[in-house]
């Protein structure tokens, strides 16, 4: 069930670190990051593909509430969300990479399909 992990962080800072590498998702297509990260930011990216294929006011401002720049929220609605139009959830995918040097902490790519 998305948004149970709790990453070792208080709510607050786990939201906003969340909120930011969905931005970044979604700016540029693919972040890498840890795989427990990962499956949190695949579920709250889908959820904003989802809004963006809404394109009602009230999901733009659900957007706006959630996406920290305003440039990718208009990216959202624009360009992303309806190349997936047709598509049925499932936008981004996630793939493990390894383990990170140093920590061996297991990686993860996501992107949007």
């Amino acid at each position: 069930m998305p948004g149970t992990r709790k990453l070792g962080r208080p709510t607050a800072h786990r939201m906003a670190m969340l909120r930011g590498m969905v931005t970044l998702l979604l700016e540029n297509g693919s972040i890498e990051t840890t795989v427990t990260r990962a499956k949190e930011v695949k579920a709250l990216a889908d959820k904003m593909i989802t809004l963006g294929k809404k394109n009602t006011l009230a999901s733009r401002r659900d957007a706006y509430a959630f996406i920290t720049k305003e440039e990718v929220v208009k990216k959202l609605f624009d360009e992303i969300a309806p190349a997936y139009a047709e598509r049925n959830g499932g936008y981004t995918a996630v793939y493990k990479t390894g383990p990170r040097r140093g920590d061996a902490a297991e990686m993860a790519i996501v992107k949007l399909v």
